[in-house]
């Protein structure tokens, strides 16, 4: 499988890519709460088949020109969606830096919407007739293990990569700072007039590459480090103490509603994974699988060792691998409706 390279990429991105994605169908629709909710698709009468792409915490679509550019010339009609909140579409709070939600569910619901409207008539149209394929990554395979489990029958095959299944918590028990999060959104509903920012959590600052925790590739970072300097509308800062409460609550409901995923999955984890919780991954894979012999095979997520978070901006050597498992575990999956 050939995806771009590193030495390739400067190049390609401001030719070839440039000119791949003037080619996108970028449009929106007003999902819960009258929120927009924009998203792109590019497609082609050649391609076979479908993917969607659900991005993480403070990304937007037009990080994610690179994978998207692979994943169509490796033949799939690719399509984004940006959450509430964030990347292009509308903002919850007065502060766009804050990360907010009222409600975990409005994410599912987005997405539902997105893919039964929007993706599925059109992959319905491919001669293969196979339903669209899922890769999410961080929160959004939190979102979409939801999705997955209200939704049995509409997705072929799904990878969730780096998946927010459980909170880097520092050290602090869980139960200490679930009690803490509570006591502090109590305070918040008592004399505060608007959300709060969860305790730490800040607006918009622009990283470096030696203090980021999300990739080793100098290149990659500094890639989406300059696209959130151009681009400050797409910027999100730290979250908010209900977004922080609802996450929470949506992660216990993932683990309770865990048989309900039939769609055959994997997770890809990053080895060395700095900010969410690789063993709460590990107790999914063993839980799905005990329910669902076709998912998480050998109760295991697919550790990608050595790698940090962002693994579709990692350098090379970690990138490629993670996306030949996951082109290989769709390639399984091919059954038509």
């Amino acid at each position: 499988m050939n995806f771009t390279n590193e030495p390739q990429l400067v190049t390609r991105f401001n030719n070839e890519i440039a000119k791949f994605w003037q080619q996108g169908l970028f449009e929106s629709f007003l999902g819960q709460k009258n929120i927009r909710i924009n998203h792109a698709a590019f497609s082609s009468p050649e391609n076979q088949r479908c993917i969607i792409l659900v991005p993480g915490r403070m990304e937007s679509y037009l990080k994610f020109k690179e994978l998207t550019y692979d994943l169509f010339h490796q033949g799939y009609d690719v399509f984004i969606i940006d959450h509430r909140g964030q990347g292009l579409s509308g903002r919850i709070l007065v502060n766009p830096h804050k990360g907010h939600i009222e409600k975990f569910q409005y994410y599912v619901d987005d997405l539902s919407h997105f893919i039964e409207n929007i993706v599925i008539p059109h992959c319905k149209d491919k001669p293969s007739s196979l339903k669209p394929y899922l890769l999410a990554h961080s929160m959004g395979g939190a979102i979409s293990a939801r999705y997955l489990q209200q939704s049995t029958n509409t997705i072929q095959a799904a990878v969730l990569s780096s998946p927010m299944l459980g909170f880097n918590s520092g050290g602090i028990p869980k139960i200490l700072l679930s009690s803490l999060v509570n006591v502090y959104w109590q305070l918040n509903q008592w004399i505060g007039k608007t959300p709060w920012y969860y305790i730490g959590q800040k607006k918009f600052t622009l990283s470096t590459f030696e203090k980021n925790n999300l990739t080793q590739s100098s290149l990659r970072f500094q890639q989406f480090m300059q696209l959130y300097q151009s681009k400050p509308d797409i910027q999100l800062g730290g979250v908010t103490i209900q977004w922080l409460i609802e996450s929470m609550t949506a992660l216990e409901n993932i683990f309770l509603d865990i048989k309900k995923i039939t769609t055959p999955l994997i997770v890809l984890q990053s080895g060395e994974d700095k900010i969410i919780e690789n063993k709460a991954q590990n107790n999914f894979c063993q839980q799905l699988h005990a329910f669902s012999k076709q998912s998480c095979p050998k109760g295991e997520p697919t550790i990608i060792s050595g790698a940090l978070h962002e693994l579709f901006f990692e350098q090379d050597k970690y990138r490629n691998k993670a996306l030949e498992t996951a082109m290989g575990w769709f390639q399984q999956h091919e059954e038509k409706y």
